[in-house]
């Protein structure tokens, strides 16, 4: 170990001051507060963000490919979609407004047309239907959200009445009886008010379509991630006459505003640890000033300015470096609890526990920010040290 590293070590660990003694400790602990909660409120806010994503993906397809008119002789698209590098299935579906009613009310819902024996290879919603089953999906037969359910009193075996405006006679809509045979639950609760499933053919009887016209394929992904370059295969496949959207183009301003929010939480903390790096400063001038003759002596014998300079930015690294540790273990450790033991409402969250979620990426950001913070706390009290004379240092010796 070199003298400049065994003296800041030291400083730290031996010193018979205790007041000083207690200021390491203070800075220590400044610096692991924030660390850990630093760990801990992004690791939460990552876990919501995934789960989020999950459920979103797990509900809508990975790609979704429209067209104004609807797409005519669908399987022909459906197996030109196959064939796409990187497309995992593609299934069809009908999508458009109804109205409920209920009891002398009426509510817009928003409902989808699938084909339930090739719609659990696009989406997770068969694993959402928490009452009946997706293979009960058959003519004359719905499934709806649990929010909606809910909110009317419905169960299974239920009747509920279905209005298609713009169809019918002279426009006049036509009135649907269908019964429910299924209730699912996403968790979010948009999803489970407004949306209803029925069968694709019962779809096309409801928005009078013939039954080679749906208004969509649904495609999914072996990456879901790679749904931009994905998307861009499948315009130079079809065309540009057909509307492309992935769930990123859909959902876009709603993760926007999930990474903002994090990292502007991320922004937010780490003035913690700022606040803590004045306690390092503070640390480091009272240090300094209580180690003048140590500082005069080591000058006297020919230990270079550079030296002293060194001396103390280490001291300060040393202390940043504990707090670092000690707030990496904190808060690592708070997150195994938090998913682990801490619960949260399963009706308003659809899960259990805290969904935490630690990112090696947000790991390595705040341990160099909390690094870079601690250096640049050192330098004042390191230079201030290093300036000081020899003979004004021993003048009193």
């Amino acid at each position: 170990m070199k003298y400049e590293s065994f003296i800041s070590y030291r400083y730290i660990s031996a010193s018979k001051d205790r007041f000083l003694s207690f200021l390491n400790i203070v800075s220590i602990c400044g610096v692991a507060i924030g660390v850990a909660a630093l760990i801990v409120v992004i690791g939460v806010m990552t876990g919501f963000g995934n789960n989020l994503r999950e459920k979103i993906i797990g509900t809508t397809p990975h790609v979704m490919v429209e067209k104004e008119i609807g797409i005519r002789d669908y399987n022909t698209i459906v197996n030109k979609l196959d064939q796409v590098a990187g497309v995992k299935n593609a299934s069809p579906y009908i999508q458009g407004n109804v109205f409920l009613e209920s009891s002398g009310q009426a509510k817009g819902l928003i409902i989808r047309g699938i084909r339930p024996q090739t719609e659990k290879n696009i989406t997770q919603v068969d694993q959402f239907v928490t009452k009946g089953s997706l293979k009960d999906l058959t003519e004359n037969k719905i499934i709806v959200g649990l929010e909606l359910a809910r909110y009317f009193g419905y169960d299974i075996g239920d009747e509920l009445i279905l209005i298609s405006p713009g169809s019918g006679i002279a426009g006049q809509g036509w009135r649907y009886s269908l019964e429910i045979v299924g209730i699912f639950n996403t968790g979010m609760a948009d999803y489970d008010m407004n949306l209803i499933l029925v069968d694709l053919a019962q779809a096309q009887r409801i928005f009078d379509l013939p039954e080679n016209i749906v208004t969509g394929v649904g495609v999914t992904l072996h990456r879901p991630e790679d749904a931009k370059a994905v998307k861009e295969e499948i315009y130079h496949v079809l065309g540009r006459s057909y509307l492309v959207r992935t769930w990123i183009d859909i959902n876009r301003n709603l993760f926007e505003a999930l990474f903002l929010e994090k990292w502007g939480l991320f922004i937010i903390l780490t003035l913690m640890v700022i606040v803590a790096s004045f306690n390092i400063i503070s640390t480091l001038i009272v240090t300094v000033t209580s180690k003048v003759h140590d500082i005069g002596i080591l000058q006297s014998i020919g230990v270079p300015k550079s030296s002293i300079r060194r001396i103390f930015t280490k001291q300060g690294i040393y202390i940043g470096l504990l707090g670092i540790f000690w707030g990496l273990v904190s808060g690592l450790g708070l997150c195994y609890i938090l998913r682990t033991y801490v619960k949260v409402p399963q009706e308003i969250y659809s899960i259990d526990r805290v969904p935490v979620e630690i990112q090696t990426f947000d790991v390595v950001a705040i341990v160099s920010a909390a690094i870079i913070i601690t250096y640049l706390a050192t330098i004042y009290p390191a230079i201030k040290a290093s300036r000081l004379q020899p003979v004004e240092a021993l003048r009193y010796e």
